[in-house]
């Protein structure tokens, strides 16, 4: 009986055995796709590989963004936190395939709006370009989700479930996709916008994504209110603890992963840039978390856990939009920055003007948004992207231009979110009552309670 092993005992016959092994190998028709496989994969097909895995990474950030604002929140509004992050996503991808992509993308009318794509007309997935725009509008869907489930955490646990679907569909369908046409309606129509045109760098959405977020969630907070017991009647800001810090750590660790789409995938092309711009995010996210960490420690006496997690976001929303042009050491510099700033702004924003944020995210996205957005003037380096900033030798110009856009962008944002909220205010009212509040929003406006038969609270 043959028995294979019985071959490794003589040398001889090992060697015609491996050898006739590696030729039937080398003969076989697997092996000469193997050897055809490289040639299979061009340049344009691995773009939309990689585009496509990212925004797949951009659309987990929606659990992310989820497990973040249930955490910090009470867990009586758990169900409704969700329910608004399912449909900033659902609906708003739907505003944004019809028209939302068009605005924001298609022809450029003076600079300040698109006019051609609507619905991606004209897109069939029969010749390339048509691929690449699928794909392409694909990944943009998801960086619209992104600005407006910003929103839902402004305004959470006192807002009506059915106004905030109207105002959500409006930020993706109209605030968001107008001022991303100023600074990125180039990527995809054949003329951009105006700000782009004056060489505005936002290459990820500091300022494009997170502030347009942040700033209509400010405009939302004033106009809604802050929720029963936020203030005493003398002024002082209470605490209102969310109910579950674990879970909101794993959600800042799912939009930490997440990022890695939403920064080294903006670049939508398969190159080596995505590398050192995954550096640079990791970088300035950890330094974020160190700014925030020891900023708490010497204001409150304690590393309180929120305040570093929201460090850590500040960190990676603040060098979204120079992870392209800064060095790894710029990236260390400037989340650092973030990271003491955002604890600076969540308390100036909470105590001084008395604006009822309940996870920060008006802080982390708008303020540091902006931050992040100015400092590329100052340290894009020589050698990442196309800018050199002051700090390397270059002019104020950049300065001025990242202002211009960053306040563009702000009086967009915020008066256009303070318009939406204010008119769905007076129609249909953007506030529940004070004993559906008392109660809470997953009974009053869902039927159901998140942790029936687990909780340990009454919602009487």
């Amino acid at each position: 009986m043959f028995n294979p092993r019985h071959i490794w005992k003589r040398p001889l016959s090992s060697l015609f055995f491996a050898a006739a092994t590696i030729a039937i190998l080398c003969s076989s028709p697997g092996h000469a796709l193997a050897e055809e496989a490289p040639a299979m994969l061009t340049q344009d097909n691995a773009n939309i590989l990689w585009t496509l895995i990212a925004a797949v990474l951009v659309m987990f950030m929606q659990a992310g963004f989820a497990m973040v604002e249930c955490g910090f929140t009470r867990a009586k509004n758990a169900g409704n936190i969700l329910m608004k992050n399912f449909l900033d996503f659902s609906a708003g991808a739907v505003a944004f395939f019809l028209f939302g992509f068009a605005l924001m993308f298609g022809n450029s009318i003076g600079g300040f709006i698109g006019s051609t794509g609507f619905a991606l007309d004209g897109a069939t997935a029969a010749t390339a370009d048509g691929m690449w725009t699928m794909t392409f509008w694909f990944f943009q869907s998801v960086f619209a989700a992104t600005a407006a489930t910003i929103v839902s955490g402004g305004i959470a646990e006192r807002t009506k479930f059915g106004s905030y679907i109207l105002v959500s569909i409006i930020v993706t369908g109209l605030i968001y996709p107008v001022s991303g046409h100023w600074a990125w309606g180039g990527l995809w129509g054949d003329s951009g916008g105006w700000l782009e045109a004056m060489g505005f760098a936002d290459f990820a959405g500091s300022t494009v994504v997170h502030s347009v977020g942040a700033w209509v969630a400010l405009a939302g907070a004033m106009v809604v209110g802050p929720r029963i017991g936020k203030y005493s009647p003398d002024g002082k800001a209470n605490a209102i603890p969310g109910h579950n810090i674990p879970m909101a750590a794993l959600g800042v660790f799912i939009l930490w992963f997440g990022w890695f789409g939403f920064n080294p995938g903006s670049t939508t092309v398969a190159d080596g840039t995505i590398g050192y711009i995954a550096v640079n995010t990791s970088l300035s996210a950890c330094t974020g978390l160190l700014g925030a960490l020891c900023t708490s420690w010497l204001r409150f006496g304690k590393p309180e856990p929120s305040m570093s997690m929201n460090g850590a976001l500040a960190g990676l929303v603040a060098i979204t939009a120079g992870c392209y042009e800064l060095s790894p050491m710029g990236s260390l510099i400037v989340g650092l920055g973030a990271g003491i700033l955002v604890v600076l702004a969540v308390e100036f924003i909470d105590k001084v003007l008395k604006i009822d944020d309940p996870v920060g995210a008006i802080s982390v996205h708008g303020v540091c948004g902006a931050y992040g957005t100015i400092m590329v003037a100052f340290f894009a380096a020589p050698g990442f992207g196309s800018i050199t900033g002051i700090f390397y030798g270059g002019g104020y110009d950049q300065l001025i231009t990242q202002l211009i856009g960053v306040g563009a962008v702000f009086v967009w944002a915020f008066g256009m979110g303070f318009i939406a909220f204010s008119l769905v205010k007076a129609v249909v009212g953007v506030r529940v009552s004070e004993e559906e509040e008392l109660k809470g929003l997953d009974i009053t406006e869902h039927g159901m309670e998140s942790y029936s038969g687990f909780q340990i609270f009454s919602n009487e």
